[in-house]
């Protein structure tokens, strides 16, 4: 690699094969050249479903994403303070933070509209956004209930 010279005419950035856009490896798979640490605290600043689509990128960026429980743990702690109880029950019963996260994820998106007040004047169902249902159990729905009572 010594005295290697990019196209540009400066140092080399990459091993020997691995140029951009060769068939040595992905140009877009940063993270095969960075220290684990600082990969998983690039890929901590992304938002849940960023982090979903990054994991799906390339292999390199999906087994750091997997393997780091972190990642997942503090997304699944922001959703807890929604669906606590459920958050609590998946991770007794033994889920991954990235498992439970995934269960709730979307539900804690859709309590929190319910529970904010956003459809509580609603006219119809059919007034309802597409994504302002999902499957909830009766706790959930009580939870809501009590909510729009208090208002």
């Amino acid at each position: 690699m010594e005295g290697e010279r990019s196209a540009a005419g400066g140092p080399a950035l990459l091993p020997a094969g691995r140029e951009r856009g060769g068939r040595g490896g992905d140009p877009a798979d940063f993270v095969a050249f960075l220290p684990p640490e600082v990969s998983s605290r690039i890929f901590s600043d992304l938002d849940v479903e960023s982090l979903c689509h990054a994991a799906v990128t390339c292999k390199g960026w999906h087994r750091v994403i997997e393997s780091n429980d972190c990642l997942w743990r503090h997304h699944c702690l922001t959703v807890r303070a929604v669906c606590q109880r459920e958050i609590d029950c998946d991770r007794g019963n033994g889920y991954s933070w990235k498992i439970t996260l995934l269960r709730n994820y979307w539900k804690s998106k859709v309590k929190q509209e319910w529970l904010s007040g956003k459809y509580s004047n609603v006219p119809s169902q059919n007034s309802l956004p597409e994504k302002s249902m999902y499957p909830m159990d009766v706790e959930t729905w009580g939870e809501i209930l009590e909510a729009e009572l208090e208002r």
